[in-house]
């Protein structure tokens, strides 16, 4: 398990360009002033067409990366609809909100956004399970299980009960123990929550991220 409060922004994919040889030139011919207007009109119906299709990409959440190099884009994600609630959603947030009621905070909400970039990096992590964070834009804990038995409820209870090892009057950790997955859990100022999970190839196991909105774990401030 790790937990790393102040992550850093994400490269962009970068493009390749390729130069490719212009065609042989072909002879000009006049054409009646009957094509030119079915040409124009032709053009015309093109340009409508790929105008609507741009227009609907932002509804669709990003593709599940082949590869450790894909980049993950917010902006395909920000219009997406409310998640309904499956079991997953359920097992990830019956165990977080227990924690914060246990101390008298509001829950969290699931958020298809924080789901969707959890999502992106699951995937990434999906070839070696290694236990590494996003460094992006949000509070996040992670977890590794050693085979595909472990659900998304033990990873969160992994988390959870860290809260023995937190001592509020001193805002520290027992020596020698790690209660920072606990206290992003139960951080006053965040409001949402997504998840997720892969089973990693080769038999390496299961990992599983959450990502929280605002984070939380700033030096010398409490939780709550």
């Amino acid at each position: 398990k790790g937990f790393q409060p102040f992550p850093l922004p994400i490269n962009p994919k970068k493009k390749i360009i390729k130069k490719i040889k212009p065609p042989p030139p072909q002879k000009k011919e006049k054409m009646s002033s009957t094509m030119v207007c079915f040409s124009l009109l032709f053009c015309f119906l093109v340009f409508l067409s790929a105008s609507n299709a741009s227009e609907t990409r932002t509804s669709y959440s990003p593709p599940e990366s082949e590869s450790e190099s894909e980049s993950y884009s917010p902006a395909l994600t920000q219009y997406m609809p409310p998640a309904k609630p499956t079991s997953d959603i359920y097992q990830y947030l019956n165990g977080q909100n227990a924690a914060r009621a246990a101390v008298g905070l509001a829950p969290l909400a699931w958020d298809n956004k924080l789901a969707a970039y959890a999502q992106w990096w699951a995937n990434q992590r999906r070839y070696d399970c290694a236990l590494e964070h996003s460094h992006g834009p949000y509070g996040e804990n992670i977890f590794w299980g050693s085979d595909s038995s472990f659900s998304p409820a033990f990873a969160v209870q992994s988390w959870a009960v860290e809260g023995r090892w937190y001592d509020y009057y001193s805002n520290s950790c027992t020596y020698g123990q790690d209660c920072g997955h606990y206290t992003q859990i139960v951080w006053k100022n965040t409001r949402r929550v997504g998840c997720a999970r892969v089973v990693c190839n080769d038999g390496l196991g299961v990992f599983v991220t959450c990502n929280y909105d605002p984070a939380g774990n700033y030096i010398g401030q409490r939780p709550y």
